[in-house]
């Protein structure tokens, strides 16, 4: 699928020309990264952090939780905090390979613009917002975006001009209708803001015994309110998502380190191997064993 008119062209072209398939999405711009995939791709268990995610090309579904969304052209991916996620590519081929773009969010830089445009608390949700949404890109987000991403074409730019055009970005995105969630993540005392505190804290310590009571007092909530608010914005309860942090690291041990489906599960917290290997199965559809060799298989053929 492709769009016709020329900020998407550019865009398109643009992405053509620097992105690399197979590696990570790196450019010489920090925190932007391009995309390619000729194929269709399965699902990938991973971690998303706070970005702005565009489609230039094709599309792409990810589930959080139970729920799935889809993205295509035109269409960006916001991420206010670290999630948990499977994402796949859907529409892709070696004629139309799938494009896109994702840039990292910048949270203090989001902070100091928002003080600027002085957003009303009283008009935020207080039940929180979902951690992710997908929505249609405005034509100054594209103009926007296009001119970041011409600075790879003029690498002597890139470091007077994009800290102004992230910052252009950033505007646009918090005056389009998911601003508010934004603003509700990067202010200090909202219910998302204190969910935001927790999952880094998960972050850093899914391996350790996870007390709710502990956990919501650490961001000044009632237990009964913390999981309540914690499964508005992330769509999982803490210990689901402490699973899901549990096992893609075991997963990446196994995968990049060479552990053992024992070694791998103790060394992010599980005490029972078959505990580990019953909630793997449940997460990835297969045995620890099994799903480690059907990756390498394609590589060692």
């Amino acid at each position: 699928m492709t769009i016709s008119f020329m900020p998407y062209q550019e865009l398109t072209a643009l992405a053509a020309r620097h992105a690399v398939e197979g590696n990570d999405g790196t450019t010489a711009i920090e925190g932007l990264r391009l995309h390619r995939c000729s194929a269709p791709t399965a699902p990938l268990h991973t971690a998303y952090s706070p970005s702005y995610t565009l489609v230039l090309q094709g599309s792409k579904s990810l589930t959080l939780g139970r729920e799935t969304y889809r993205y295509g052209v035109g269409q960006y991916l916001l991420t206010s905090l670290d999630l948990p996620v499977a994402s796949w590519v859907v529409e892709a081929s070696g004629d139309i390979p799938y494009y896109c773009l994702c840039l990292d969010l910048k949270m203090e830089r989001l902070h100091e613009l928002f003080d600027r445009i002085n957003f009303q608390p009283d008009s935020l949700a207080s039940e929180g917002y979902r951690g992710l949404t997908v929505n249609h890109a405005s034509p100054d987000l594209i103009d926007a975006t296009t001119r970041l991403v011409r600075l790879l074409d003029t690498p002597s730019d890139i470091a007077a001009m994009v800290p102004l055009i992230e910052q252009e970005i950033f505007y646009r995105l918090l005056t389009s209708p998911d601003g508010p969630r934004l603003v509700h993540m990067a202010m200090s005392e909202t219910q998302s803001s204190r969910i935001a505190r927790a999952v880094s804290w998960l972050r850093s310590n899914f391996h350790r015994p996870l007390k709710i009571e502990d956990l919501s007092d650490h961001v000044g909530m009632s237990p009964s309110s913390f999981h309540h608010h914690f499964k508005a914005v992330t769509a999982l309860t803490p210990v689901q998502f402490q699973k899901h942090l549990r096992l893609h690291e075991a997963r990446r041990l196994m995968l990049v380190d060479g552990l053992d489906a024992g070694n791998a599960g103790h060394r992010v917290g599980y005490q029972s191997p078959s505990q580990f290997s019953r909630e793997y199965g449940r997460l990835y559809g297969m045995s620890p064993s099994r799903d480690i060799s059907a990756v390498r298989e394609p590589s060692a053929g």
